[in-house]
């Protein structure tokens, strides 16, 4: 059975959904002397997924220093590469970007190491950052571009936050779709989640929720910054000795209108079944993260919505990405 090369890096960039912004999600396959190579971007100012990829192959042939840097990389496979990677292909999840901010072009390095060839999942929205597919083929590299809606999904929180807003709704459960009564998911999901609030602009919260819960909302877990909170509630009276009150660096908004999302780019929204019929017309992804190993007889979310599956992983729990039909 011919292996979906695309695929393996696909899968590989949604183990960093999210945690990439204000960048894409991207991964990248490296094919070279029948062994593969696959990796991702992992965060924002760090190196991108080709460049990963292509240092884990070449480290795995030959000795090379420590590098923890895209600069101190780029420069080294610049000065070293000795056409190893003539006969190597290249399956990237994104066009290879084409100019230089935190980190240098990769389309830059791809064209001087030169591989056989480069396969495309999807192309750069982002006009300033595209040319990096007409910079290789002007290299002489055989570039194919396969336009895989699978690669178009992983960035499309990408695309949102970039022109305008990206907001989705976090929904934590049992096997059976229980959701109330303290922690459900394993801690593993819950430092995720922390690492994604220390990526968030806002976080909008029930104040039914906010008063049951008494939460911090913070990213403590990783030592990450707090987001700000809306508490989307009628009722404007709360006790402010609850944590998220007295989190520095925070703002705390009390409404009972959204109107204050408009100021944010990167929005996560927690909350239960009465929250999300409320929201669910401005949101653009469901998250539910599931505990399979458990089946809890309380309150279960019903939905009256088709939702589509994007993307399926099993981590120590089930991550369910879904947005409507």
């Amino acid at each position: 059975m011919e292996i979906d090369y695309l695929k393996l890096a696909i899968d590989e960039a949604w183990k960093y959904q999210l945690l990439t912004y204000p960048n894409p999600a991207v991964g990248c396959v490296v094919s070279i002397k029948n062994r593969l190579f696959v990796e991702a971007h992992k965060k924002a100012g760090e190196s991108h997924a080709e460049v990963n990829a292509l240092w884990s192959a070449y480290k795995a042939f030959f000795s090379a220093p420590t590098l923890t840097s895209s600069q101190e990389i780029h420069e080294y496979l610049y000065k070293n590469h000795n056409n190893f990677f003539n006969e190597a292909t290249i399956y990237v999840t994104l066009e290879p970007c084409n100019h230089t901010g935190k980190t240098p072009a990769c389309s830059k390095l791809i064209e001087t190491i030169k591989p056989k060839k480069v396969v495309i999942g999807w192309l750069d929205p982002i006009s300033s950052h595209s040319g990096g597919v007409d910079r290789l083929k002007n290299a002489g590299i055989e570039v194919e571009i396969l336009n895989d809606k699978r690669c178009l999904n992983l960035i499309e929180p990408f695309i949102k936050w970039t022109n305008d807003k990206f907001i989705f709704f976090k929904f934590a459960t049992s096997l059976n779709g229980a959701y109330t009564g303290g922690y459900i998911t394993k801690k593993e999901s819950l430092k995720w989640v922390h690492q994604v609030r220390d990526k968030l602009d806002l976080i909008v919260i029930g104040g039914e929720t906010v008063r049951k819960d008494r939460p911090t909302l913070d990213a403590r877990m990783v030592n990450g910054k707090a987001p700000d909170i809306l508490i989307y509630s009628r009722q404007k009276e709360f006790d402010k000795i609850i944590p998220l009150f007295n989190v520095k660096n925070r703002k705390v908004y009390i409404s009972d209108n959204l109107d204050i999302i408009n100021k944010y780019n990167f929005i996560m929204i927690e909350g239960g079944e009465n929250l999300y019929q409320k929201v669910k017309q401005i949101v653009d992804w469901n998250l539910f993260i599931i505990n399979i190993n458990k089946i809890l007889n309380r309150k279960n979310y019903r939905f009256d919505d088709e939702l589509e599956v994007i993307h399926c992983e099993k981590r120590e729990d089930l991550f369910l990405w879904t947005q409507k039909t």
